[in-house]
């Protein structure tokens, strides 16, 4: 029996179904959904069940912005940065490969986790085309709507080409059921070659006007170029804090040389943050304020990541070097991994049945902690500082995962409860909570030509579009560069995540990841793509990359046309027809 039958019997049988059917079985994960709402809730409260999930829900959507936002991406930007300096990266290479992973780690992961189990794997296929249907339509067409532009034709004919090119991939896969390992591969080697496509355009156009490749911007202690200057706060006369007031610092999700100062209803307004996200100024321009609201209790899970993952920022005059915090991460950091690593199974497992893995990482972590904080001072960072940020690397990846499993169990909980397909809850809640929830711009906005949209390459930004960025980017008036994430951007997404979440999936007894398309829906979100890429291939050009509101509410009116269509085969009144 397939789990979703249990709301089919007697309320009085629901929590024996669920302990006694395979199918019911979460895979990985910390906290067992299905118990919880059919055994641990009586049957009458099973709308307060349903609410809690739904807070829950959304928190995890939080965890993971905030995550990939503030730690994960700094992180790797800090990795990328001094390998740019050491193998003089080009800026499009940078951006189409680390930034591009940075600020799509949430979605890949999501397909990683999802692509674990076949009963899953259509939460990934859902978000996947719902989150590109999302973007190419809802996104694109609101940046028309608020800022008419004209569209950079080059980098927009070619990506347009690449994610037709993938869509077309995964159709097939879909349809024959099942991805092997040279599938897989050429999912991944099609980003390659579309990484080295993008480099090539800009060596070509550069090369055109005569500049060549812009050098790498060097990795400069002593160079004070982030959001919050510290000019304003720079002591007259030299000033030595002590490491506890540091670490009170460090821990602390706000400023607290501001906090004291603002009157009691700012610091519960700060409470419930609303968070601000800033990007740098283009090369000549004046930084422009971008702030992306959401409204969201973000403090409790910013002190947790705070105490657990280092954060290296290259725009930073000490490289955000904070001595007594980065020694406690060298003992929290590794914890929290071997924790989270396959949901505690690692971390818990005793040697010779009596001394847990947990303890002795613990202890390790402490000696290195105090042969770390021994050797090095408040005021500089040591010379092996960026190892802190390969530690950071890991653990936030690490946090991106634990959550990540929780979402795919959560909503295939959700779907359970309700009798939802994985894919109309994947080209829904998935989709919309990664495209209006995710990242805001990266802070590496490196080529003022490709940002402006006449390069040849992609503007380095998120991969996968932020509604509300973009939209607001667009009114700040840069809707070239809003314009280009809606294409360029989610190519990674789809080509990364599921080539990649596939790959891993494979062993050597097993080299086939089976797919189980949920019947007619998969097919109509998947033409539904497919549709809508045509149009802006065909409409486009037609208007001389002229976009105007015509344009916008066309696309809108589209997606609004699509997600009926989808909603009613859900619920079947729309269905295939039988033979």
């Amino acid at each position: 029996l397939q789990c979703w039958e249990v709301r089919r019997h007697n309320s009085s049988e629901w929590c024996r179904f669920i302990r006694t059917n395979p199918d019911c079985r979460l895979e990985g994960g910390f906290l067992d959904y299905l118990d919880g709402v059919f055994c641990a809730f009586p049957a009458r409260l099973l709308p307060l069940a349903v609410t809690l999930y739904a807070c829950w829900l959304l928190y995890l959507f939080i965890i993971l912005g905030v995550t990939a936002e503030k730690f994960f991406c700094p992180n790797l930007s800090a990795i990328s940065t001094n390998l740019r300096l050491a193998f003089s990266l080009t800026s499009s290479l940078h951006g189409v490969t680390f930034l591009a992973f940075g600020n799509g780690a949430p979605d890949v992961f999501s397909a990683v986790v999802a692509f674990s189990d076949p009963r899953t794997a259509g939460l990934a296929i859902g978000a996947v085309f719902g989150a590109g249907v999302f973007v190419t339509t809802v996104v694109a067409g609101g940046i028309a709507l608020v800022k008419p532009f004209t569209a950079a034709s080059r980098p927009f004919l070619r990506d347009v080409i690449f994610y037709m090119v993938a869509v077309f991939l995964t159709f097939m896969v879909l349809y024959l059921g099942r991805i092997r390992l040279g599938e897989a591969l050429g999912y991944l080697g099609l980003y390659i070659f579309y990484v080295f496509t993008v480099v090539l355009c800009t060596w070509i156009h550069r090369r055109q006007r005569g500049d060549g490749l812009a050098p790498s911007r060097p990795w400069e202690p002593g160079r004070e170029c982030g959001p919050h200057g510290g000019e304003e706060y720079r002591p007259l006369l030299p000033y030595q804090e002590s490491s506890l007031r540091i670490l009170a610092a460090g821990l602390s999700p706000v400023d607290y040389r501001k906090w004291r100062r603002k009157p009691w209803y700012w610091r519960l307004f700060k409470v419930l943050k609303v968070s601000k996200r800033h990007v740098d100024p283009l090369p000549g321009h004046t930084r422009p304020p971008w702030p992306h609201s959401a409204a969201s209790s973000q403090v409790p899970v910013e002190l947790l990541l705070l105490l657990t993952v280092p954060v290296v920022d290259p725009d930073k005059e000490d490289l955000n070097w904070k001595r007594p915090l980065n020694c406690l991460h060298v003992i929290t950091g590794p914890l929290l991994c071997i924790l989270t690593l396959k949901s505690g199974t690692y971390g818990l497992y005793q040697i010779q049945g009596v001394f847990p893995v947990w303890v002795l990482v613990a202890l390790v972590g402490t000696v290195v902690a105090v042969l770390v904080f021994s050797t090095t001072s408040n005021e500089e960072p040591p010379k092996y500082h960026c190892v802190f940020a390969f530690l950071g690397f890991l653990v936030s990846a690490m946090w991106i995962n634990a959550a990540a499993t929780e979402l795919v169990n959560i909503l295939r909980t959700l779907g359970i409860i309700f009798q939802l397909s994985n894919t109309v809850l994947g080209l829904t809640l998935l989709a919309w909570g990664n495209s209006i929830g995710g990242e805001g711009m990266t802070r590496d906005l490196a080529a003022a030509p490709g940002l402006g949209g006449t390069s040849g390459h992609l503007p380095l930004m998120s991969p996968h579009a932020d509604t509300f960025s973009d939209l607001t980017m667009a009114r700040q008036g840069y809707p070239r560069m809003a314009f280009s994430a809606c294409f360029g951007g989610i190519i990674f997404n789809i080509l990364v995540g599921v080539g990649l979440g596939c790959l891993l999936q494979m062993s050597a007894s097993q080299m086939v990841v089976k797919l189980e398309p949920d019947g007619l829906l998969v097919w109509i979100l998947a033409g539904a793509l497919g549709l809508s890429l045509a149009f802006s291939l065909v409409a486009v050009p037609a208007q001389c990359f002229q976009l105007g509101k015509a344009y916008g509410a066309c696309l809108l009116l589209y997606y609004a046309a699509f997600l009926a269509v989808a909603l009613l085969t859900e619920f079947g009144v729309i269905h295939a027809a039988t033979a």
